[in-house]
């Protein structure tokens, strides 16, 4: 069969391949490579995102504070619908985790206009909360909600629009530098590309495995959530309005979702890449821990998913060429914030792979490149 040939080849068809195949597609020639029958299938479409620009390390709260005028402002002619909707975000804290509280708020409130709050203003916002669990919280009002379906879909869109070429059902089994280009061997179609961008996900390092790049040290790991029936004395109104209520320490969350409960334990649990599925145990400690910190009595689970979110040691995103194989690129380890940090991160990404100066906006912004390089990652250990 003869080699097809292209400028680029993304791995990988969920949120962070799709974006920067996307902008890509706009200069080069390029190749989506999809496991699986249709792209999105492992975490993307698992995701109950929402932009926090508080969550996360220096470089992803950089990257999600950038991606607030794209999502506020998406090409109307690919993204049909709004991407966003209003949803604060109420990290509670009890006595015990005051410090934890402070430092947080001392830390995120540099850039983002956050807010220290008392009890009673959070029972007020949430009446779930059970009265003397939550001695204090912050709050940040600029949280939306993400519709990662609109998102993921519009930069598919764009990809199409600007030539390029989605293949699903495209395992990649092989990679073989020549010396001059990369070959892709898929078992249903061989490729012949100059540049590999891996935005693989949970496979991110076996796909580096393949070229023969170095390791990373990507660890996928489970996050467990659950949809339950919401009180019946809580009114429709407030219920919608709920801000997303989180643990300060990240040990649960909860968030209304089509007039139900989305509630989650906010776990971590170190997971072979895979189709993920929710554990028993982990259902279990969701509900024990948002029993503890709500009135509210879990009675029945109507729904039950886990997805994979990967982190590196630092849990920053690695972004830039390898330091062993030739014109690979990684585009991994965005942990549990690629789809709020999709807009920014692809555009960074793709002027990274075409070697161009970075987009001005993100510079800005404060991102530093030697934070997410593969480069900072050698000779380091989980």
């Amino acid at each position: 069969m003869a080699h097809q040939r292209f400028d680029v080849a993304v791995i990988g068809g969920g949120i962070a391949g799709t974006s920067v195949a996307a902008e890509l597609s706009k200069d080069r020639r390029v190749l989506l490579l999809e496991m699986e029958s249709q792209p999105g299938y492992h975490t993307t479409g698992r995701s109950a995102a929402v932009y926090a620009a508080v969550y996360g390390p220096s470089p992803i709260r950089a990257l999600t504070r950038t991606s607030r005028a794209f999502f506020t402002s998406p090409s109307a002619s690919h993204f049909s619908t709004a991407l966003f909707r209003p949803r604060p975000i109420m990290m509670i804290a009890r006595q015990e985790q005051a410090l934890a509280l402070d430092q947080t708020i001392a830390e995120v409130g540099v850039m983002t206009p956050v807010e220290r709050i008392n009890e009673s203003a959070i029972r007020k916002l949430n009446p779930l909360v059970k009265t003397g669990y939550a001695s204090a919280a912050m709050l940040d009002m600029s949280g939306e909600d993400i519709d990662v379906a609109a998102l993921h879909q519009g930069y598919l869109r764009q990809f199409r629009d600007f030539g390029g070429d989605l293949r699903c059902n495209a395992t990649v089994l092989g990679l073989t530098h020549t010396g001059r280009d990369w070959q892709i061997n898929t078992g249903g179609g061989e490729f012949t590309v100059d540049t590999i961008v891996n935005a693989a996900g949970a496979w991110a390092e076996h796909i580096g495995g393949l070229a023969q790049a170095e390791s990373i040290g990507l660890i996928p790991k489970r996050r467990t959530a659950a949809i339950v029936a919401a009180p019946t004395e809580l009114a429709p109104n407030t219920l919608a309005s709920l801000p997303i209520t989180i643990d300060i320490e990240e040990n649960f969350y909860l968030k209304p979702d089509a007039g139900r409960l989305l509630i989650s334990p906010a776990d971590e649990t170190p997971s072979p890449a895979c189709d993920a599925q929710p554990e028993d145990m982990d259902i279990a400690l969701c509900v024990e821990r948002i029993e503890q910190a709500f009135d509210l009595q879990v009675h029945r689970i109507e729904s039950k998913w886990a997805g994979l979110r990967s982190f590196v040691v630092d849990k920053c995103p690695v972004v830039g060429y390898s330091t062993t194989a030739p014109a690979f690129f990684w585009l991994a380890g965005q942990g549990g914030y690629g789809i709020q940090t999709a807009p920014a991160l692809a555009r960074l990404a793709a002027s990274q792979v075409l070697q161009r100066p970075m987009p001005e906006d993100i510079a800005a912004e404060g991102v530093d490149l030697s934070e997410i390089d593969p480069s900072r990652l050698a000779n380091r250990a989980e």
